[in-house]
């Protein structure tokens, strides 16, 4: 199975194919150093010739890294895009989603107007890249400010005639990656980049090198993608589902979601589970990454299941089996937890009325519906996460002076540990130590003095330490 969606090539006049090479003969006639760009190819170092060409020629790339996702910010057009991506509305797609933010489609990126006003003041530094039926590799968006300045005409290199759209997507990745490209792929178009090398079959130790991440990152995002696949499939509803670009800005809390996730799934596999479907339910919810951290395996049995309206609550259902058969097969698997099955169904409930809110064509009343729903589970999500993030605080309140005792403790058994070997060695210094345990019994005697008030039934830690003290008291 490729990992390259494959185009057919651009219907191109001869007229087109005639500049072209003409352009290609005079670059390679002309007296003086001819403008190369070198570009990563294979592991090899391609130098191709750079020439002057009419932006009236060049095409957007439809399978271009940098707006991937962004592509199905609009149904309709994302279809028309994947079957005519050379037709001027195809084309007139890619270049205003190429103008656009990557985490709201429907407004203008400020990064984009940064360029724009960069080539209007020092011009294009940097040659795009283009392949030999006028489509870039490389420039896309570069392409599209300088034809907002009016600009007529762009340099660019030229990629030999033989390249597949395998050899684009290489180069075009090997030229994003680098340390020095001025504007990243989004979140997501590197997860479908990252993808899209593994159906590949590049190996995942030459993945990590080519994104210049670790192997254990590239199996992150493998899961992080996978995830958000799972999601959108399990939205879909009335004819709506979610997108890809849904899940842009999302990048630090699925990181920390697939952290808590693999760390908890080696003891509890459906606490896991349940963990997952509560949090990225709060994600499409708008939570910020703070208060989604107070969202545990419990959440639903101690905070959200008192909070969500009675209507929203999911049904009763008899108690599942402790095994399930997979059909076919005669293979006994457990059966999924009641847990799992109620954090499911709060979480499809937000996929579903998320995506029917957001979807372009619906029909008035079911989007209504959808909002009325999405916005009384976000309150009573919004009510449980706040009592957990009390009783969290709380918690961790009550728990501090007990483990800075406990770091005391252990600061105290290298003492002991590093007085033998000072004796051992004949280098202790009595005096300098003396000095530092009269400090150390003025804060005992203090701590003893807090710990005593208001004790009626101290215990033997509280004894020996308020007999400890009383004994300085009295020397």
């Amino acid at each position: 199975m490729t990992g390259v969606q494959e185009f057919p090539l651009p219907p191109r006049s001869e007229k087109f194919e005639e500049l072209l090479k003409l352009r290609l003969d005079e670059a390679r006639g002309a007296r003086g150093t001819r403008e190369t760009v070198t570009v990563d190819w294979n592991g090899q170092a391609l130098h191709v010739d750079v020439i002057d060409l009419p932006l009236e020629h060049l095409l957007y790339n439809p399978a271009t890294h940098r707006i991937r996702a962004q592509c199905s910010h609009d149904r309709e057009r994302e279809k028309t895009l994947r079957s005519a991506p050379w037709r001027n509305e195809s084309q007139d797609y890619l270049g205003e989603l190429l103008q656009a933010m990557p985490t709201n489609p429907t407004k203008r990126d400020p990064e984009f107007d940064k360029l724009k006003e960069d080539l209007r003041q020092y011009g294009q530094n940097e040659p795009g890249l283009v392949t030999h039926h006028g489509i870039l590799v490389n420039g896309n968006t570069r392409a599209a400010a300088l034809r907002q300045l009016g600009v007529t005409s762009m340099r660019v290199g030229v990629l030999p005639a033989s390249f597949t759209w395998d050899d684009i997507t290489a180069v075009e990745l090997s030229l994003q990656l680098r340390n020095d490209s001025r504007r990243e792929y989004s979140f997501i178009n590197r997860l479908l980049a990252i993808d899209e090398r593994i159906r590949l079959g590049i190996p995942r130790e030459a993945i990590a090198k080519e994104f210049r991440c670790a192997v254990k990152t590239v199996d992150q995002n493998v899961w992080i993608l996978q995830l958000i696949r799972d999601q959108i499939e399990r939205s879909e509803s009335e004819g709506a589902s979610l997108r890809l670009v849904d899940f842009e800005g999302m990048q630090e809390r699925l990181k920390e979601l697939h952290r808590d996730y693999t760390n908890l799934h080696k003891a509890d596999p459906d606490g896991a589970e349940v963990l997952k479907e509560y949090r990225v339910a709060a994600l499409l919810l708008g939570f910020a990454k703070t208060d989604v951290r107070w969202i545990d395996e419990g959440f639903y049995d101690d905070y959200l299941g008192k909070e969500l309206p009675e209507r929203l609550a999911p049904e009763a259902t008899a108690p599942a089996a402790a095994t399930t058969v997979i059909p076919g097969l005669g293979v006994s698997m457990p059966a999924e937890s009641d847990k799992v099955k109620t954090a499911r169904s709060i979480a499809e409930t937000v996929l579903r009325t998320t995506a029917q809110v957001h979807a372009r064509q619906i029909d008035e009343d079911v989007r209504r519906e959808a909002m009325d729903t999405l916005g009384e589970t976000k309150d009573a999500f919004d009510e449980a996460i706040d009592h957990a993030g009390r009783t969290g605080r709380l918690r961790k309140k009550k728990r501090l002076a007990q483990e800075r005792l406990k770091d005391a403790t252990t600061s105290l058994e290298l003492c002991v540990s590093e007085v033998v070997k000072a004796k051992g060695a004949r280098a202790f210094d009595v005096e300098d130590f003396d000095e530092a345990l009269a400090e150390f019994r003025t804060v005992v005697r203090q701590l003893a003095q807090q710990v005593s008030r208001g004790n009626d039934s101290p215990g033997a830690g509280t004894k020996w330490l308020m007999k400890a003290a009383a004994v300085e008291e009295e020397e």
